[in-house]
């Protein structure tokens, strides 16, 4: 016999002969036998070991039998006990059955009666141990689900998309934080009816695929705005859910936030309109000359046909201008650009940037006044993009700058930054000016600045530049009276 399937049985009996004779008559049946001979050590192998059967005697000196039942079946509950006694009384059998007690072996037995007995105890004690098997395996399953939920939504909640399940009645079932926040619901909870949280449009997709006598996992999907003007949009994907026999279950719903992709549409399709319109007029005033000057119906003499040319030439050149902005603004962001890092002097680039400039400062007889000019204000840059920065904003001093007016320029530094300003006494900007100051295209346009070119992109490029660097730039800005740039740039760049 497979020792493992060799019933255990504890004996525990003060009388020796009974004991040991129970003992011999049981292994001869095939049982596995141990004897105790008072209460006290009944107990303590009955604690410690796995019995599969006990037989306890009633009355023992030291402990009574319903004492040691009370213990092994508080420590071994799926142990089958008898009482054996031949002081079986009313009371003590029903305390016995409250405690655990499978049943009665009267004293004296006969072997047939002891063997019947104890086959009925092991049949009851296998099917005890198939029921402990089963409920652990229970147990351990809906452990494992419980923690598979757990995981589950954790990884639900930590996503950025809204997740909303609707069964096939309308209730909702399921959600997420996100969903909360991407619909701007004020509460949500489970149980409540879809088409009293949903917008109108969201409703009437969830009701198509719920209506619908095909059932398929095709998916539908809506953009709405939630709140206007474009300060939530969100993207909407209803999807059915099937059960495995391809039944309809209901629908889940994921709702991604797409504002900032929204505005940065919006923002680009601004940006082309713009570049656009930029580009059609100087080409087509250059358009205008050249029709003029190929059409054999005008006489034009000499002198108009070159300044008609003339003109042609400026419109090309701000043309060009403007392509070479764009082209430099692209370059920033596709990081394409490849630069030279070395050592520059800031003193110097502004006294170049000032001779390549001195045409424009001569027409318009500006004075250049150096204030506390040091001559080592030393930086880590590319020397073209600093030239770039220097030139635009003197270039800009002097544009927009009255006749005989004046450009200060500052340079100090401290310890992380080359600080410099330039500032200018010319036409200055009202306030709603400024705020627009660096966006792409912008102009001040008013009495003062008609017959003033340029793209509106230099000071957008100049910002680039700096901040590629780390630094910042300050604006301050009193119309009538002037401006001031204030520009910070990293001695050392990484």
């Amino acid at each position: 016999m497979d020792t493992e399937k060799i019933p255990r049985v504890l004996v525990v009996d003060d009388e020796k002969g009974l004991r040991v004779g129970t003992g011999r008559l049981l292994e001869m049946e095939g049982f596995s036998v141990q004897t105790a001979e008072n209460g006290t050590e009944g107990i303590l192998l009955g604690t410690r070991e796995d019995f599969d059967l006990a037989i306890i005697d009633m009355k023992m000196p030291d402990i009574d039998g319903i004492e040691v039942l009370r213990k092994i079946r508080k420590s071994k509950p799926n142990t089958v006990c008898f009482i054996a006694t031949a002081y079986a009384s009313y009371e003590t059998a029903i305390e016995a059955t409250r405690i655990g007690a499978f049943g009665y072996i009267p004293k004296p037995f006969s072997p047939e009666e002891l063997i019947q007995q104890l086959n009925k105890g092991y049949s009851q004690r296998l099917l005890l141990l198939e029921s402990e098997k089963l409920k652990k395996e229970r147990e351990e399953n809906l452990l494992e689900l419980a923690g598979e939920k757990s995981r589950l939504n954790a990884i639900i909640n930590a996503i950025i998309s809204g997740v909303i399940v609707v069964n096939k009645t309308g209730e909702i079932v399921y959600f997420n934080h996100a969903a909360i926040k991407n619909l701007n619901l004020d509460e949500l909870n489970i149980g409540d009816r879809y088409e009293e949280k949903m917008p109108q449009k969201v409703n009437d997709l969830i009701e198509e695929i719920i209506s619908s006598e095909i059932k398929t996992q095709k998916s539908l999907a809506i953009q709405i705005e939630i709140i206007k003007p474009n300060e939530l949009i969100a993207e909407i994907i209803c999807t059915p859910v099937l059960h495995p026999d391809g039944s309809f279950a209901g629908v889940v719903l994921v709702i991604r936030n797409i504002t900032e992709m929204k505005k940065i549409e919006i923002i680009k399709s601004q940006f082309i309109s713009m570049v656009a319109h930029e580009l059609k007029t100087p080409v087509a005033a250059v358009q205008g000359f050249l029709n003029i000057l190929i059409d054999d119906r005008f006489n034009i003499g000499y002198e108009k046909q070159k300044e008609y040319l003339s003109r042609s030439v400026v419109r090309l050149s701000s043309l060009l201008d403007l392509v070479n902005d764009l082209l430099d603004i692209s370059r920033m962001e596709t990081k394409s650009k490849k630069r030279e890092i070395e050592k520059l002097n800031v003193p110097e680039i502004i006294d170049n940037c000032i001779i390549t400039l001195e045409l424009e400062i001569k027409k318009k007889s500006i004075r250049i006044i150096r204030n506390t000019l040091q001559q080592e204000c030393n930086l880590f840059a590319d020397s073209n993009e600093i030239t770039r920065v220097f030139t635009n904003l003197l270039s800009n001093a002097i544009k927009y700058n009255k006749d005989k007016g004046s450009i200060s320029i500052n340079i100090e530094e401290n310890k992380n930054f080359i600080i410099a300003r330039i500032e200018d006494t010319g036409i200055g900007m009202k306030p709603e000016e400024k705020d627009k100051l660096f966006q792409e295209f912008f102009r001040a346009k008013n009495e003062n600045t008609r017959g003033i070119s340029g793209t509106g992109l230099g000071l957008t490029i100049v910002r680039r530049i700096i901040e590629s660097y780390h630094g910042k730039m300050e604006v301050e800005s009193t119309y009538g009276i002037g401006t001031a740039f204030t520009i910070y740039l990293p001695k050392s760049y990484k």
